[in-house]
């Protein structure tokens, strides 16, 4: 049934693709802008607590209210902490794509795969989320005795079915070269 569910969505993404209904492209620019807004955020909180100076205190207020009013135009409906969800998920993945071009630079393209794989799921979980393509009762109950980290860090392969179509999903449907 759930995967009924999720072909009836990627065709519905597909049509609507086709018809060219929906252009994120601006959007897309606009979580990137916000990503980089969380990060001006957090240099000016450890440049402002490493100095003693107020005034990167106050620039970060200010940077904070302009990321909070660009995150509207994304966000428009939301409940509970999906707002605050969103907002971690793309700092998270933006840390994950600079640590991640940081491993690459000293040629470890395995470790550099890895964190950008985990950026984009990232990325992806905040736009289905937004997109309203996954909700709460998407989310499958984990059983006792069913994490393992260790396990599941060396099974990074067998990825969450609901990332694996969120990331096709969001491939098809964001395209930030669209004019």
């Amino acid at each position: 049934m759930l995967e009924e569910k999720y072909k009836n969505l990627l065709k519905k993404v597909e049509d609507i693709t086709k018809e060219n209904k929906l252009d994120l492209s601006a959007d897309e620019d606009l979580s990137i802008a916000i990503m980089n807004l969380l990060s001006i955020e957090e240099h000016l909180f450890f440049t402002g607590a490493k100095t003693q100076k107020e005034k990167y205190f106050d620039l970060l207020q200010e940077v904070r209210e302009t990321r909070k009013e660009l995150l509207k135009k994304i966000i428009k409906d939301y409940e509970g902490e999906v707002w605050c969800i969103s907002k971690h998920l793309l700092a998270a993945s933006m840390r994950l794509i600079e640590v991640g071009t940081k491993e690459l630079n000293k040629d470890n393209k395995k470790s550099a795969r890895d964190l950008f794989s985990k950026a984009y799921d990232l990325y992806s979980l905040f736009w289905g989320l937004n997109l309203k393509m996954i909700g709460i009762n998407d989310v499958k109950k984990v059983g006792d005795g069913q994490l393992n980290p260790a396990r599941d860090s060396e099974n990074r392969k067998e990825k969450n079915p609901l990332l694996v179509k969120l990331n096709k999903i969001i491939q098809k449907i964001i395209n930030c070269c669209k004019e």
